[in-house]
């Protein structure tokens, strides 16, 4: 029996036979693709490819590639566990043609690998394939149903389905087709007990779908129209998770070799006995079939918590910071469900680094660093957690005390949402106490969050290359040597997204030439600046704002026209050197920050994006606490010794990958794409990073590297931004001229650095008004007291109850207090109403002796109060506080504190 790791071997292996690239796996957060939460399917490293944004070296490809698949619209989050298929993360293996080979070879393949005894040997009498039966205007797959029959497949089992089934499309527009999936019949046994004898096409679990291909022939325009692609494309997915199941021959995938070690390790780490169970498709809904769920669930989204993280991906309260926590918070509650309170899923990331790194090398360096952001959010959750099952006994208590013996489902949600409490968990709960739980209101809540989920991340669709770039040779770059390009021939113009023939005086588009210095933006650098010049006269004819790709390997260059430009015409590329020149100095330090960042801080720094500019540089990193004054001062004096040391910085061309990382043991920055051959910057043996950018050639060139701030910019991610050269001096110019402002007002502190005579002076003042503002205090309470002894006239008998309503400005809502207490004193037994305006705001406070509070609340008294000043306020029996943003409707609101009391009193 072949094991999953030989399964994707083998997979694998087969393609590379039938001419194919192996490709490694894409990160889980889609790279430059808005339209992704995460990637969830095999293609989408390929998206730009097949939309002809892209150029590969070449065009058939096979893969790997893990996905997610738990926010935005594919969130099945809460089925993960108590089904035989669902995960959050999995893995698909694919074969993919980029206008080479189109169906006839794609089914050949996939039949061969499916049934050949040399390689997968499943039986044909176990399979069935489907087809498109032609719906919406769209013409039935004729082209497939013949080809399947050509491979002996019986026409009973060619099945036909619509565009809901068998229609692929990327989105609204772009490419699209129809596509054919195997699947294979489980038997009765993966039945319900009420389908046992059912036939393919049944619901019910027996026939599961192992292989989607995918033949994209058409492009839909935003007409709808559909325009047959001038190089058709494959794109295949199979899941790994689903045919290591079939070929194991057994029905979950929680029964296969992908899972089983990691079971038994939750098991091992909750004291779980269910162990045997979660890998069992048949374990009943009881209390032991919850537990082998909860195992199932935990190892789930080890997986998942385990490969985001070391994408890049933290625990967060927005974005897939937010979902991941969702799924770490959910394998830590079935967790105690298992009874286990102590931090344990951090022990779960080893676990998966064990049974994948062979496929997935980079577990081995992202491990520790996954344990650690696991461990701290098992940390903060374990308070998250009380405060919720907290909230939830309110909750049952509130529908038991109420007698509706019913849970609300939109509050039940918000449990579920906010503090991570399971819905079987709360379900179990309710029914315990005889409660029913509101199972359609968590439904609809659950809908509302998809669909605000769905809005977040839908983006805007992907569109097919605009054909005006498409049709274009790629750009030869020359900027790595020279800052000028002679004679370049302009090769198009496009403007507002149509190419036209010229650019008169002052018109705005992108230039593309054959040739050029100017370098595009990637990276997080930004692109090069500078002019065209006329080849003959050297006269500029246009100012170069910036250079980027619309596709790859097309350099445009947005251009404003300075004179006439069409297309044909020669002309020199120039650019800006003095702007280069001090990106290049930026560039170079943030390297060098990134290595000193990773020397002081730890290895588990890796880069989270940066931005390189002429001015200045920012550099976000994984880092789970702020960096302290100490060790920003020695990172920067570390960067800024292999500054002085003025080393060579080492540009390696045409590296092979493999050879860069383990070799070079050169960085691969997150969320960057990388080819098979890659250039390395090497900085001694201080840093080597994967770069397509520009860099001084030694480390002096830079000047000074001068930290000016760090900061948080997401939960787990730090920001640092900092100046080099020209910029550095500036600062120190700015910081030398606040100095000798300093020097001058601190004469007194002439011993002392400035900046500790600074502060020294401002502490000192800083007590000062201090002591001022104690006075201040003083002398209005002072005043506020004194007044108290002429108030006899503002209180009146209201049903036998002392009130006093009188208004106190400029006062705090500390002395407020105090005034309160002693004004409720000095009644015995009363209710004192205090109002206060300053800055166009009011401040209220009521106060009620303790032998009335059974009659009348303050509370209800300052929130109707509060009514008349355009506010609102709450609090306890005997003292409750408002605001309000009326001062003009103060005296009347205290006016109107008598009617009150008498209204509420009882």
């Amino acid at each position: 029996m072949l094991t999953g790791s030989e399964i994707r071997r083998k997979f694998l292996d087969f393609f590379i036979a039938k001419g194919h690239l192996e490709v490694h796996s894409s990160s889980l957060v889609p790279h430059n693709d808005p339209t992704l939460l995460f990637t969830n399917a095999g293609m989408n490293q390929f998206k730009d490819v097949f939309l002809g944004l892209e150029k590969r070296d070449y065009r058939r490809a096979t893969s790997s590639q893990k996905c997610v698949r738990a926010g935005g619209k594919h969130n099945d989050l809460e089925n993960v566990g108590f089904t035989n298929r669902h995960h959050t993360f999995f893995e698909m293996l694919g074969n993919f043609s980029f206008g080479d080979y189109f169906k006839k070879d794609a089914i050949n393949y996939a039949w061969e690998l499916v049934t050949s005894p040399e390689w997968f040997a499943i039986s044909k009498d176990k399979l069935y394939v489907t087809i498109f039966k032609g719906e919406g205007n769209v013409p039935r797959d004729s082209d497939a149903y013949d080809l399947w029959l050509a491979q002996g497949v019986d026409r009973t089992r060619v099945f036909e389905f619509g565009l809901e089934d068998n229609f692929w499309q990327m989105g609204d527009t772009g490419p699209c087709g129809p596509c054919s999936e195997i699947h294979y019949d489980l038997g009765p046994a993966a039945s319900d007990q009420q389908h046992r004898d059912c036939a393919f096409g049944c619901q019910c679990g027996r026939y599961v779908e192992i292989w989607n291909l995918v033949f994209m022939q058409f492009d839909r325009d935003v007409s709808g129209k559909l325009n047959p692609l001038p190089k058709p494309s494959i794109d295949t997915g199979m899941g790994l998770e689903r045919v290591t199941a079939v070929l194991q021959g057994v029905i979950s995938n929680y029964e296969t070799d992908l899972f089983r070690p990691l079971i038994q390790k939750a098991a091992d780490l909750t004291g779980s006995s269910h162990a045997r169970m979660a890998i069992d498709p048949s374990s009943p809904a009881t209390e032991a079939g919850h537990g082998a769920a909860s195992l199932r669930v935990i190892a789930d989204h080890a997986r998942a918590a385990t490969f985001l993280i070391s994408d890049g991906v933290l625990p967060a309260n927005e974005g897939r910071g937010y979902v991941l926590r969702k799924i770490v918070r959910r394998a830590i509650t079935h967790g105690r469900l298992l009874g286990q309170s102590k931090p344990f899923l951090n022990q779960m990331v080893f676990a998966v680094r064990d049974l994948m790194q062979d496929a997935y090398p980079e577990l081995k360096q992202a491990a520790d660093r996954a344990a650690k952001a696991v461990l701290a959010e098992e940390t903060r959750f374990a308070r998250t957690l009380d405060l919720g099952l907290k909230r939830l006994e309110e909750l049952l208590e509130e529908a038991k005390n109420r007698g509706a013996m019913r849970i609300d489902g939109h509050s039940a949600f918000k449990l579920y949402d906010t503090f991570g409490l399971p819905l079987d968990f709360m379900q179990d709960a309710a029914r315990d106490r005889a409660i029913e739980f509101d199972s359609l209101g968590f439904e609809s809540a659950m809908s509302e969050q998809r669909e605000r989920a769905r809005a977040s991340w839908k983006g805007a669709s992907k569109q097919t290359a605009n054909p005006a770039y498409q049709q274009l040779p790629k750009t030869i770059f020359e900027g790595y040597t020279r800052s000028r390009s002679e004679d370049c021939q302009v090769l198009a113009i496009v403007k507002d997204g149509r190419p036209v023939e010229e650019l008169r005086t002052s018109e705005e588009a992108d230039v593309m030439v054959d040739h050029t210095p100017f370098y595009a933006e990637a990276g997080g650098q930004v692109g090069d600046r500078g002019n065209f010049y006329s080849h003959e006269l050297n006269a500029v004819i246009g100012e170069v704002k910036g250079c980027y790709y619309p596709i790859q390997g097309i350099r445009a260059h947005r251009v404003v026209a300075k004179g006439l430009l069409h297309v044909g015409a020669k002309l020199d590329a120039v650019v800006d050197i003095a702007v280069r020149q001090s990106t290049m100095r930026n560039h170079t330090a943030t390297h060098l920050l990134h290595a000193g960042l990773r020397e002081v801080l730890g290895k588990h720094v890796k880069q989270a994006g940066s931005l390189v500019a002429a001015n200045h540089l920012r550099f976000d990193f994984s880092h789970f606490a702020a960096v302290e004054e100490e060790e920003l001062q020695d990172i920067e004096d570390l960067i800024n010794r292999e500054v002085l040391r003025n080393q060579k910085v080492q540009v390696i061309d045409d590296v092979p990958l493999d050879v860069a990382i383990n070799e070079y043991k050169a960085m691969a920055l997150f969320g960057e794409k990388y080819g098979d051959r890659v250039r390395v910057i090497k900085i001694g043996d201080f840093s080597a990073e994967l770069c397509g950018g520009t860099h001084t050639q030694a480390t002096g060139e830079i000047g000074l590297i001068k930290i000016l701030k760090e900061g948080s910019v997401a939960s787990g991610v730090r920001r640092v931004e900092a100046v080099t050269g020209e910029g550095s001096l500036e600062h120190f110019r700015r910081d030398h001229a606040l100095e000798n402002v300093v020097a001058g007002l601190m004469a007194r502190e002439a011993a002392l650095p400035p900046a500790d005579a600074l502060k020294a002076e401002l502490e000192r003042r800083d007590a000062e008004i201090k002591r001022l503002g104690r006075e201040n205090d003083q002398l209005r309470m002072k005043q506020a007291s004194s007044s108290m002894e002429s108030l006899s006239h503002k209180i009146r008998e209201v049903h036998g109850v002392k009130v006093l309503a009188h208004r106190v400005d400029n006062l705090e809502r500390p002395q407020m207090r105090n005034l309160v207490d002693q004004l409720r004193q000095k009644l015995g037994s009363g209710v004192v109403v205090l109002g206060s305006a300053a800055n166009g705001s009011v401040a209220l406070i009521v106060g009620v002796t303790k032998d009335l509070t059974s009659r009348i609340q303050a509370g209800k008294v300052v929130g109707q109060v509060a009514e008349h000043v355009g506010g609102k306020g709450g609090g306890r029996p005997d003292l409750a506080e408002a605001g309000g943003k009326d001062s003009s409707a103060l005296d009347m609101a205290l006016s109107a504190a008598y009617d009150i009391v008498s209204a509420l009193i009882k």
